[in-house]
């Protein structure tokens, strides 16, 4: 490496002008009043989950279900299961029921349903995370049960459809 020393200084000397710290700064601050924003509704948003802090809480219990999902959760249901008759009608409402397409006695795959899409979303995230637990939870055994059957993506579905069965 000794040849090569003043080609590395070169190198590293660079050039860093006026102008390159004019935007440096501007890159910077705005950094810094993103941070302040995302602070502020962060605090805006707990206060307004204070009143079901027992169901995220209990949300929370779930395999891979996290504070973030559970808001999620609480946030696009409302919070009350009773507008609901059963667990099939809010995967079908959230769009997580397996798709059904039926003709002449023969079952086809099917897509899944369009719905929520935030809440879809989360529960996407919920069950990647509860996949990676491996055998030592229910949603874990299950979603490596149904890989070798159905693929990693249709088993993914599967599994949100599963812990939304369990919200």
């Amino acid at each position: 490496m000794r040849p090569k020393i003043p080609a590395l200084v070169e190198a590293l000397t660079g050039n860093f002008g006026e102008h390159h710290a004019f935007l440096c700064r501007l890159h910077l601050e705005r950094i810094d009043h993103l941070s302040e924003a995302i602070g502020e509704l962060s605090a805006r948003i707990e206060a307004e989950m204070l009143p079901f802090s027992q169901q995220i809480e209990l949300l929370q219990t779930i395999p891979g279900v996290g504070r973030a999902v559970a808001e999620v959760i609480v946030a696009e249901t409302g919070g009350n299961m009773a507008r609901f008759r059963t667990a099939g009608h809010l995967a079908s409402w959230a769009g997580v029921c397996p798709g059904h397409h039926e003709s002449a006695g023969k079952h086809k795959s099917g897509r899944r349903r369009h719905g929520n899409r935030w809440l879809s979303a989360a529960l996407g995230t919920a069950a990647m995370a509860a996949s990676r637990t491996r055998e030592t939870t229910y949603p874990g055994a299950r979603y490596h049960r149904l890989v070798p059957r159905l693929g990693k993506k249709k088993a993914l579905v599967a599994l949100e459809h599963t812990l939304l069965t369990a919200v």
